[in-house]
């Protein structure tokens, strides 16, 4: 029987945001690829006259929710999409965590930190600011945990990663301005080295372009200059991701302490 006969009358359906929440990222270069790791806290704000106030009840003692949300920036969707994992070809979009669906729905776990009225403070999000949220619902470790389960080709590919292809190494510079950052809060090492130790060449989702004789890795709000000679790697410089118009106006940047006083000690770029 096709699937649209057991749809009986349903030929679209309708959905409207529960709310919105407000993050430190304001364009997909910022934003981390999974929540968790960037460790960076949202803000999940509930629309009012909705009787949300007693959806949000015996919400207390559970520690992580999954967050259900629309990729509302997303004007199209691509069955085959190129992943910044892997051996370097499209797969398949249900296969994959891409954001260019056929319905542009997403799904992120993230740790529930309070309930304040209508709003919800959570941790390790990945959403860009202002992102719609469509529904919240609890996270059960019991039914949803399966570590051993099998994952096709994401399983290849983590194993491939264990096995690094090039060398990457930092410049005196590179070397002061990562030191400097990480006294400040702000780890990049671990991040370069996964990307770049395995294919540095240019990759739109591993954030990696050619500018002039470099090319550049956008972590978050941080670009990274590097240059690639046969197997190595080398790291020349770190630099803001940030304009300056930009900097000055906005009160809530991603790593904004660490932003601020990184421009003061290398400059804007």
């Amino acid at each position: 029987m096709p699937a649209r006969e057991h749809c009986g009358s349903v030929q679209d359906l309708t959905l409207s945001p529960i709310g919105y929440i407000s993050t430190p990222f304001q364009s997909k270069a910022e934003a981390p690829h999974q929540p968790g790791a960037a460790g960076a806290d949202g803000t999940v704000h509930l629309l009012e006259g909705q009787n949300f106030e007693q959806a949000l009840d015996n919400l207390e003692g559970i520690e992580k929710i999954w967050l259900i949300y629309w990729f509302d920036r997303n004007p199209n969707w691509k069955p085959k999409v190129l992943v910044p994992r892997g051996e370097r070809k499209k797969r398949g979009v249900f296969a994959t965590r891409s954001p260019h669906r056929p319905n542009p729905i997403g799904l992120s776990l993230v740790d529930l930190v309070s309930v304040d009225g209508l709003t919800l403070h959570v941790r390790n999000v990945d959403l860009l600011d202002g992102t719609p949220i469509l529904d919240i619902k609890p996270y059960l470790p019991a039914v949803e945990a399966h570590p051993d389960a099998k994952a096709g080709w994401i399983d290849a590919a983590e194993a491939a990663d264990a096995n690094p292809r090039y060398d990457v190494g930092y410049s005196e510079l590179a070397t002061k301005q990562l030191e400097f950052l990480k006294a400040h809060g702000v780890d990049l090492d671990a991040r370069i080295r996964r990307v770049l130790s395995h294919d540095p060449a240019p990759h739109p989702y591993k954030r990696i372009e050619v500018q002039g004789e470099f090319m550049v890795q956008a972590i978050r709000g941080w670009r990274v200059v590097f240059g690639v000679n046969d197997r190595t790697v080398t790291v020349e410089e770190i630099r803001s991701g940030y304009a300056d118009d930009k900097f000055v106006d906005s009160e809530e940047l991603a790593d904004d302490t660490a932003q601020r006083a990184y421009r003061e000690t290398f400059g804007a770029h």
